[in-house]
């Protein structure tokens, strides 16, 4: 299979997405049965159409001993703003708005492939993974699943589930180690050069994402990007890194 371009989300074009999920209205809302968060499978309905959301309210988090507590809605958000920033878009149309159950983030929801996940994907889409394996790297990802890496059915690999980011201690947990210590693709390193001059550089970034991360998560954040362009390697298996359970 090729690699397509990420023109769509889900069959929908992304600025009709965007729409769909700011002004669409909550026609259902059914608890989504995953993980220990309250998440939510909802309709929204538009006079330009409708599409289904997976709503995750600040409300429906259960309290981290290593996470400021009310913050993974952020956290999801934050992460699909980089991925949009680096112009890799693997993370489905994203945003903060109030629903049923209070505020919190909806992303588009990404028909896929159930029986495809990373360990399926990795011989014939390592490309795109090595990509999802840097942004984990720099946003500190704690929970990478391998179902947390989707085939859409547009045949874009997409990757969801972004909460467990940006810490400022390190907390990598993925279970995409196949390129450890492997040069980073200079096109990867191209993009992360490009951003860093013209975000982290020039303290937009901080300036955007001021009320997302705290100014410490911020600066980690940056530290992490600074390594990868001075490595220029993926992060070997290291004592403090790790498979998440389960890894599926």
């Amino acid at each position: 299979m090729g690699v397509p371009s990420p023109q769509t989300d889900s069959h929908t074009a992304p600025a009709t997405a965007l729409k769909l999920l700011k002004e669409g209205a909550f026609s259902s809302c059914a608890l989504w049965p995953t993980g220990s968060n309250y998440v939510f499978l909802a309709q929204l309905t538009h006079a330009e159409g409708t599409c289904l959301a997976i709503y995750k309210p600040r409300s429906g988090e259960i309290p981290l001993w290593d996470f400021p507590e009310g913050t993974l809605w952020l956290r999801e958000y934050a992460a699909y703003v980089l991925s949009q920033l680096l112009g890799w878009g693997f993370i489905p149309s994203t945003i903060l708005r109030n629903g049923p159950h209070g505020a919190g983030s909806l992303q588009l929801f990404v028909e896929y492939v159930p029986e495809e996940n990373y360990f399926s994907l990795r011989r014939q889409r390592a490309k795109e993974l090595q990509r999802i394996a840097v942004f984990d790297f720099i946003t500190n990802n704690a929970d990478r699943k391998a179902s947390h890496c989707l085939l859409g059915t547009d045949g874009w690999v997409w990757a969801i589930d972004h909460g467990l980011t940006f810490n400022t201690t390190p907390k990598l947990r993925t279970v995409i180690w196949d390129f450890q210590g492997q040069p980073v693709p200079l096109e990867l390193l191209q993009q992360l050069e490009r951003f860093y001059a013209s975000h982290l550089g020039s303290g937009s970034f901080a300036k955007a994402f001021a009320k997302l991360l705290s100014p410490r998560e911020i600066d980690a954040f940056a530290r992490r990007v600074e390594l990868v362009l001075e490595l220029r390697t993926f992060p070997p298996y290291g004592r403090r890194a790790g498979v998440p359970w389960p890894p599926v």
